[in-house]
């Protein structure tokens, strides 16, 4: 390997999300027609092709042990590692190319490989903002961002879901040879050099597809426009001219819930998006509808096992 190329090595596994290792490669494709000089290399951890998360057959050029020395190590993302450990041959890949590169990137779920093999103790992260706080739940000391679109902390980076990995890949293109060349390379791959905002601008204010029914989703809207109102039983029939017993029994059938737990948990969602912001915890409480904050810190214990401001403090921002 000579001193002019870079070499990134990324790795990859059965279930890998195939965006996550598209679109950073693209990049550093794209940035050699500019000038640089990335060499990459697709390592699983036995050598083996992989198959995607979309059935697609992945070509590997070696295994994770044959390589000594790499630039940049890069860890695709899955969807299989936020819902179960991460596999013992992914893993021990991990942990054999970690110390063997001088920077350590993760693409949006990658981060909870990088977690496993310890990477991410003590460091600020990011990921999916779906997945902030199984991550934060998975580290040591570990500040999680679920609004960053990615994050610098000494040689590893990690980036939130999806596309962030193109940005990511950018702002080290940017790192390596200045952000003329990268700037070249957002204008050929037609995508900004830096978005605007955070993850925020793409998360969703309610967990979870939006009710089928028209009634419901006008429920949904109300809520959500005033948080602060009143929403009782009887109000909600009200306001759908239908009787508390058919209003509760259309929840139970779509939802699975009840009217008030509907309601408290799009509060909840709020208050989580509230504090991501930096409003102090009883000013979240007040703008998202709570009754008190008694009543809003009894949700987050309840939901995640946590006060509203140890929630701030696990998953606030790092800025």
């Amino acid at each position: 390997m000579s001193s002019a190329t870079h070499q990134v090595a990324m790795l990859v596994f059965d279930g890998v999300t195939l965006l996550d290792v598209a679109g950073p490669t693209e990049v550093f494709a794209e940035a050699n027609r500019f000038g640089a000089d990335y060499r990459m290399v697709l390592l699983s951890p036995t050598g083996a092709d992989v198959t995607s998360s979309l059935g697609i057959r992945i070509g590997v050029d070696d295994a994770a042990g044959s390589q000594s020395a790499v630039h940049t190590l890069v860890v695709a993302g899955t969807d299989l590692y936020p819902r179960a450990p991460v596999a013992r041959d992914v893993l021990d890949a991990a942990r054999t190319l970690a110390p063997r590169a001088d920077r350590v990137v993760s693409i949006c779920t990658g981060a909870f490989v990088l977690a496993a093999a310890g990477l991410l103790d003590g460091k600020r992260a990011t990921t999916h903002w779906k997945a902030a706080h199984k991550l934060a739940a998975r580290t040591r000391g570990s500040r999680v961002d679920p609004d960053a679109i990615y994050v610098r902390d000494g040689a590893t980076y990690t980036s939130a879901g999806v596309t962030a990995g193109i940005d990511l890949a950018l702002a080290l293109v940017e790192e390596d040879h200045g952000p003329a060349l990268a700037r070249d390379v957002a204008r050929a791959l037609v995508v900004y050099l830096q978005r605007a905002g955070g993850q925020s601008q793409f998360s969703a204010p309610l967990q979870g597809p939006p009710p089928r029914s028209p009634a419901l989703r006008s429920i949904t809207d109300l809520v959500q426009a005033d948080p602060k109102g009143d929403y009782s039983l009887a109000r909600l029939a009200r306001h759908l001219s239908v009787s508390p017993r058919h209003l509760t029994r259309l929840f139970r059938e779509e939802l699975s819930t009840t009217p008030a737990r509907h309601v408290e948990m799009i509060r909840f969602d709020m208050a989580k998006a509230l504090l991501d912001q930096g409003h102090a915890t009883a000013q979240a409480a007040d703008l998202a509808g709570f009754p008190s904050y008694e009543s809003m810190r009894r949700v987050f214990a309840r939901e995640l096992a946590m006060s509203p401001a140890a929630f701030q403090r696990r998953f606030g921002t790092a800025r």
